[in-house]
């Protein structure tokens, strides 16, 4: 049966989508079978996949989720799902804001994207969603379909003060809704371990979840290379195989299948 993952956080700009990317593929390339989800309407995943022109996408998770609502999924979903790198995934598009506001006035709202994925996701080992930064009905949805959650944090205050808040988020959907989720770890991401700042949160970090939530030895390094990956649409590893965030990402998928044995 595959995993179903969820990168989380309420903070924006802390490496969601680049975990979502870097993870899926390193995972692929330990022989995995992998599905990505870009579950948020600015679909930064999906241009990351190399779609550029992500409004004219006919076949997306909204459109999907959208048939869920209306009853009228189609019995065959290849046309969603698309490949690249060997990695699977399905793209967004603004069109997923739209689904965001009918969520809202729909009955058992919190469980569409769960029903979209039950046909599918034992396809795979793992399926990764990454989500938009806010706890409204679309993060809602992606905690309710998930196993477990992977909490990226970068060491700055703002990130850290977000913190907190979405793990209480977890916490009720864990009691409410998702009885059987689990917060996989946190993942600090974009560390500059230079500065005394980083060290200082980094400790906070530790100090604080240590014994509660697993605070992943592997952190991903804050590298140019990481931007410069993105814009050409590749992975870093694949971009350039010494970068230190590409062989920190792999050596992280090793610690999570080691954490999932």
């Amino acid at each position: 049966m595959g995993k179903v993952i969820v990168i989380g956080s309420q903070k924006g700009g802390v490496g969601k989508t680049t975990t979502t990317l870097n993870l899926a593929y390193s995972l692929h390339s330990m022989g995995k079978k992998v599905l990505a989800i870009d579950f948020d309407s600015q679909a930064n995943l999906t241009t990351c996949y190399g779609l550029e022109d992500t409004n004219e996408l006919e076949h997306t998770i909204g459109h999907l989720m959208m048939a869920q609502i209306a009853e009228d999924v189609p019995e065959c979903l290849e046309a969603f799902i698309q490949s690249k790198d060997g990695v699977d995934f399905i793209p967004s598009s603004i069109y997923l804001s739209v689904v965001d506001a009918k969520l809202r006035t729909e009955m058992g709202a919190e469980r569409i994207l769960a029903e979209v994925l039950e046909p599918i996701k034992d396809r795979y080992d793992y399926v990764l969603i990454d989500t938009c930064p806010s706890l409204g009905m679309l993060t809602i949805n992606a905690l309710a379909a998930a196993d477990e959650v992977i909490i990226t944090v970068n060491p700055q205050l703002l990130a850290m003060m977000g913190l907190q808040d979405f793990l209480r988020t977890v916490s009720k959907i864990k009691k409410r809704i998702n009885p059987t989720l689990t917060v996989a770890g946190i993942l600090l991401t974009m560390c500059e371990s230079r500065t005394t700042l980083c060290k200082v949160l980094t400790e906070e970090v530790t100090e604080s979840f240590q014994g509660q939530i697993r605070i992943f030895e592997n952190r991903i390094p804050a590298t140019v290379k990481v931007g410069e990956s993105i814009y050409y649409s590749m992975p870093i590893a694949l971009y350039s195989k010494n970068a230190s965030a590409g062989i920190a990402y792999r050596k992280f998928a090793k610690e999570l299948i080691a954490y999932e044995g």
